[in-house]
């Protein structure tokens, strides 16, 4: 066997060895879990993550949000006026069962008290956030 051949050969096997491995890295079932790491308090970053995982719970798929970095400021009621928007719609996903999860060590670097959390929001600790995140087939997305 030549040596193009040969290589044709070698390269078809990769292929067919890679494309079933590799398609489904992409892929979703109808009820996988969706984890947001949220970092951001730029107004329309935070929307669209926000917004996004909205309509995944709306599809099916079990939503976590981590409020962490400069997201905690997100969280605190008295950020009302600056993150009305945003608020309303963490708010609005507690409802409908999402979880909404804020960084402790950020809040406190941030100086974001606890009792000012909107309602349903929970302080994280390494069993609940690492339980939403490590769920069977859950997906990540980072904003």
């Amino acid at each position: 066997m030549g040596i193009a051949r040969r290589s044709l050969l070698i390269g078809a096997l990769a292929l067919m060895v890679a494309v079933p491995v590799f398609s489904g890295v992409a892929s979703a079932g109808a009820n996988d879990p969706l984890f947001i790491n949220l970092t951001t308090d730029e107004s329309h970053r935070a929307t669209m993550a926000i917004g996004f995982g909205g309509n995944q719970l709306k599809l099916g798929h079990p939503l976590s949000i981590f409020l962490n970095d400069r997201a905690v400021v997100i969280a605190s009621t008295a950020n009302a006026g600056t993150f009305a928007e945003q608020q309303a719609a963490l708010k609005a996903l507690v409802e409908k069962g999402a979880n909404v999860i804020v960084c402790p060590m950020c809040m406190k670097h941030y100086g974001v008290a606890e009792a000012d959390l909107l309602p349903g929001l929970k302080v994280g600790n390494p069993e609940l956030t690492g339980g939403l995140l490590f769920q069977d087939n859950g997906k990540t997305l980072s904003w």
